[in-house]
This record gives C-alpha cells, sequence and structure tokens, in this order.
C-alpha cells in the first residue's frame, strides 16, 4: 500500500516544481522532502522522478500517479465527511484563510463566536489573498477560504471550489477634510472629480489596482499616481500625511484618522464582493456549514444579500 503523505508530496511537487517549493509548503526541509521521495520510488517499484544536476522532474508514470493521487484524496475526504455527519455536533480542527483586511472583521469574531457556539471545534486562521487561499484550499491544507472579487474586473469563480456570497464591499474615496472633494461629505462623488489631483493607489497588477484603474478610464481619465503600494493602512497614512486620496474598499476605511472622511463613489460597480469559497460539496460537512453560517451572521446585514453557492467543476467555462 503506497503512503498517502509521500503521494501528497508527490502531488504537490508536479503542481509547484521545486522540492524546495514542496518543502516550504509543508514546513519540513527538502532533504526530509527528498527522502520521502525516494522512499515512494521504492514502495512503488517504479521511476517516478528525473533526476538532472539539480533539477527534478517527474517521469509520465510520476505526472500519472499524481494526477491519480487527487482521486485518492477525493475518496479519503469522502469518507471523513461521512463520518462526521453521523456526529451529533461539529467538532474538531477547521482551518480557515482569510486576505488581510477580513481579518479584523470577519475571522477574529468568528474565533469567539465559533467557540461559543461550538466548543468542540478548533479554528486555526491562515492570511492568505485570494490566489493564495484558493491554492490552499485545493491542496486541502485550509477547510475555507475568505475571498473576494471586484465586480467591474468579471473574474469567474475559480476552478474547483464553490463560492457562497457574504456581502457588497463598496470601494470608497478617502480624502482629507480639507481637500475639496471632502465638501460634500456622505453624497457619491465622481470619480472624475478627481482626475486633476495626485492620486494614491495599490499596483496595477493588484485586484485593487486593476479596479481602480478600470473604473477611472472607464470615467474617462487615467489617474496621475503619486504614491503606490499594496498595504491599505499605510495608503491612508498616505493620504492623511500628504493629502492625497485614495480610492480603497470600504471595509479598509472603517477606522480613519480624524483628518481623513470618506465618500462613497458613484460608480456602483466599483465594490468587491466578499465570499467565502469552500471545495464541492464541502459545505454539508458539519464543521464547515456551522462555520458558514456564523460567518453569515457577522456579515453586514445591509449589504448581505442570502446569495446561495456558485460552483465552479473543473473544466467548466
Amino acid at each position: 500500500m503506497l503512503d498517502v503523505r509521500r503521494l501528497v508530496l508527490l502531488r504537490d511537487l508536479a503542481a509547484h516544481g521545486t522540492v524546495t517549493a514542496v518543502a516550504e509548503l509543508h514546513g519540513v526541509t527538502p532533504s526530509a522532502v527528498s527522502q520521502q521521495l525516494r522512499l515512494l520510488e521504492e514502495e512503488s517499484h517504479t521511476r517516478l522522478l528525473e533526476r538532472t544536476g539539480r533539477s527534478i522532474y517527474l517521469t509520465p508514470a510520476g505526472h500519472r500517479l499524481a494526477e491519480d493521487t487527487e482521486h485518492v484524496i477525493d475518496a479519503l475526504e469522502r469518507a471523513q465527511r461521512h463520518l462526521r455527519s453521523h456526529a451529533t455536533e461539529p467538532a474538531g480542527p477547521l482551518h480557515l484563510a482569510a486576505f488581510p483586511s477580513a481579518l479584523a472583521p470577519l475571522a477574529a469574531p468568528l474565533g469567539r463566536a465559533l467557540e461559543d457556539a461550538h466548543p468542540g471545534l478548533v479554528l486555526h486562521i491562515t492570511e492568505a489573498e485570494p490566489e493564495l487561499a484558493v491554492r490552499l484550499l485545493l491542496q486541502r491544507r485550509v477547510d475555507l477560504a475568505l475571498v473576494y472579487r471586484y465586480t467591474n474586473l468579471a473574474d469567474p469563480v475559480p476552478l474547483g471550489v464553490e463560492t457562497h456570497q457574504l456581502h457588497v464591499d463598496p470601494l470608497v474615496a478617502v480624502v482629507r477634510r480639507d481637500h475639496p472633494a471632502a465638501a460634500a461629505e456622505g453624497s457619491p462623488l465622481a470619480l472624475r472629480d478627481l482626475a486633476h489631483t495626485p492620486w494614491i493607489t495599490a499596483r496595477a497588477d493588484t485586484a485593487c489596482g486593476a479596479a481602480v484603474l478600470h473604473a477611472c478610464r472607464s470615467a474617462g481619465f487615467t489617474p496621475q499616481i503619486q504614491h503606490t503600494c499594496s498595504d491599505f493602512n499605510a495608503m491612508i497614512a498616505l493620504a492623511a500625511s500628504g493629502g492625497h486620496p485614495v480610492v480603497l474598499p470600504r471595509m479598509a476605511a472603517v477606522h480613519l484618522p480624524p483628518t481623513l472622511v470618506a465618500r462613497p463613489v458613484a460608480d456602483p460597480a466599483l465594490a468587491r464582493t466578499i465570499e467565502i469559497a469552500t471545495r464541492i460539496d464541502a459545505g454539508h460537512e458539519p464543521a464547515i456549514g456551522a462555520c458558514l453560517d456564523v460567518l453569515r451572521s457577522l456579515a453586514p446585514s445591509s449589504t448581505h444579500d442570502g446569495a446561495g453557492a456558485t460552483s465552479h467543476l473543473p473544466g467548466g467555462r
């Protein structure tokens, strides 16, 4: 019988390409990974790897076994779900990946709420942006992932997962109170009103930066970018010190210094949808279902529309 843990290492090597990457993923040394892969070759009596200098490649047999490993893990996970379905109370470890600006408003209170409602559940939180979070989810290193998609970018649901919508997080324009755009606080701000002032924004190769740039160009201008960074707290600090506006998700602009004000943006498409991603059909597991229920209760009720799950099966469009 082949060792499942070694099969997982082979599967991850096929996905990540290097022993070093697999070692980092599992928190072990590269030599430990190499040793386990050699043992897998011995117990399978098959040459699975081609070693050329410092590089290592999977043979055709290795690729086939890595693909078959997914079916093995699916079967084991299905068996585990069947066992858990007989439990009267959700229990055990539950691993959640969450993007940075969801940690304080959603992930942190989730831990306390789960502890109160289901004392047998132990929540483990990993900070991860959506792309990494989905990868961890598909590798079964986490059970759920808090992710987002920007509405105006029309990104599809990632392959192999289903998403459960929590709420819509609109973007807001954060400006200093002495900025002309702060005059009509509370009323929607047209992005064109900021066309002739320097901006602070995320890099164009990030989801937020791409969404803001797309919205500006749709409004007929390209923003004059003074500063670029990916940390929302740093953006807010730059806006407070330099007086330049920044457009970012409302969830990230809840706690502003008194010198700043957040104005809603007039473009309704400039928003991000906050979602919980799970593997296909995993929402039926008691522990994951309990977590979904609590997260829905924590989401802002004014924007949560109760939407159901959206699936994207491998090979679909």
